[in-house]
């Protein structure tokens, strides 16, 4: 009877993972998709891209001649004064004394004013500069935000893989396992094999089993993580990959991706513009060593109205013209502004000059592990065959009782384990890979694989 229970129980739990089984090899709905429309669609739809789009509009809004003070300006105003008063008069020569009550006089006033700094030590032109400067940074930092996004979301489109692939191996380990348990109760009900290696069996499949269904929770999660990416609302939407297996590009040289990094890589470009922005700093406190030069012209209206004077209204109007020129003599300040513009200068090259030798670094360690792992993948695909023919031939000799139950369970698990090194080996090539694509300037390419 407690035998009975225990068949029960185990017939329960194999149908229930069967089912999950099931359902892991029916068709995905919606079709399949691939890296390049992944990637398309997060662009389009990520808010992170987003804000730093947003980012990049404002400084590309600000980087006009009329904020940088290149363009005169232009104001209109008009006023109107009046007040009441009383006057008492007293002439010298009769003594009398007259008083106006409520005497209204009124002012009237119109003009337009257009106001230009025409030359002031080339500050203007420097601060136009430093603007377009700020713009082209708006646009390294979208692109440095894209490349993060892109690598990010091909390393978890290959996890993805990765785990898709772990998935299935666990499933065929566990249809491997199956098969041994049948084969063992066949034989235990014939007296073939004893009860322990019955329930050896159905050890190693539960064992199996359980290993294949948390993979499944870990696969789940990847899910999630690349909805996430591509901004889906339903985070929980099954996705569908066209590529089946981790692809490798063995044809990556050191040299090529060095000199892309020196030419192309966002980081060293934007420490660029920060020198140039530094230098431009410098030009504008060294702009007052000139003189300014500044224009100012009108149009004009006036109007009085006067209640009492012998001149009832008179009318004004016309144009005026002027022209300022200065030089700052002294302002106490400029030698310790000089000064610090010049440290900042020096500090911006030192800056840039570090960031240089910390990518090369990163460079030279991401390309031995990409070397390492990629002599690891060759070395796993041959394990792998070799696993495999060990595996056929400890079946063979299991199937003609040659083999004891533990012995076969080695094999299966070392074909499993050959399965497993050779699919870190591959992913750990890519992610090296994909790295070394970034730092040099060279990810994007994945948009147009």
């Amino acid at each position: 009877m407690r035998n009975k229970i225990l068949w029960l129980a185990f017939w329960a739990g194999a149908t229930a993972v069967q089912a999950q089984v099931d359902a892991d090899t029916l068709p995905v709905q919606g079709g399949v998709t691939t890296l390049q429309e992944c990637l398309a669609r997060g662009l389009e739809h990520n808010f992170s891209i987003k804000m730093v789009k947003n980012q990049q509009e404002v400084s590309a809004n600000n980087a006009t001649p009329a904020n940088a003070g290149l363009l005169p300006t232009v104001d209109v105003s008009a006023s109107y004064s009046g007040d009441f008063s009383t006057t008492r008069t007293t002439p010298r020569a009769t003594g009398n004394t007259t008083t106006e009550r409520g005497a209204y006089d009124g002012t009237l006033d119109a003009g337009i004013d257009l106001n230009w700094t025409v030359f002031d030590g080339f500050s203007v032109w420097t601060n136009y500069k430093q603007l377009k400067l700020l713009k082209e940074q708006g646009e390294l930092q979208t692109r440095l935000a894209i490349e993060d996004y892109v690598a990010s979301l091909t390393a978890e489109y290959y996890n993805f893989i990765q785990e898709n692939i772990r998935l299935k191996n666990f499933r065929y380990a566990m249809s491997l396992s199956r098969e041994r348990m049948r084969i063992v109760e066949v034989r235990y009900h014939i007296g073939n094999f004893s009860r322990l290696d019955y329930l050896q069996a159905k050890v190693d499949f539960n064992a199996d089993s359980a290993q294949y269904m948390k993979q499944r929770e870990v696969l789940n999660s990847s899910r999630i993580r690349l909805n996430e990416l591509m901004a889906n609302e339903n985070v929980m939407a099954w996705v569908g990959i066209r590529d089946t297996a981790i692809d490798v590009n063995p044809d990556l040289h050191f040299e090529e991706l060095w000199q892309a990094t020196l030419a192309a890589n966002a980081s060293l470009l934007m420490a660029d513009k920060n020198t140039e922005v530094a230098r431009a700093d410098y030009k504008k406190v060294m702009s007052r060593d000139y003189p300014y030069v500044r224009l100012n012209a009108g149009y004009g209206y006036t109007l009085n109205r006067y209640e009492l004077s012998a001149t009832r209204k008179r009318d004004n109007w016309g144009l005026n013209a002027g022209i300022t020129v200065g030089f700052n003599l002294f302002d106490g300040k400029r030698k310790m502004q000089k000064r610090n513009a010049e440290l900042a200068i020096e500090y911006a090259e030192l800056e840039r000059e570090d960031l240089r030798l910390s990518l090369k670094s990163d460079l030279s360690d991401l390309w031995q592990a990409y070397q390492n792992n990629w002599q690891v993948v060759l070395m796993e695909r041959q394990n792998l065959v070799a696993a495999e023919e060990n595996y056929e031939y400890a079946n063979l000799r299991y199937m003609k009782g040659d083999l004891s139950g533990f012995e076969m369970r080695e094999a299966q698990q070392s074909l499993l384990d050959a399965e497993e090194r050779l699919l870190v080996a591959e992913y750990d090539t890519k992610m090296c890979e994909i790295s070394l694509l970034q730092l040099s300037g060279n990810v994007l390419n994945y948009l147009n694989e």
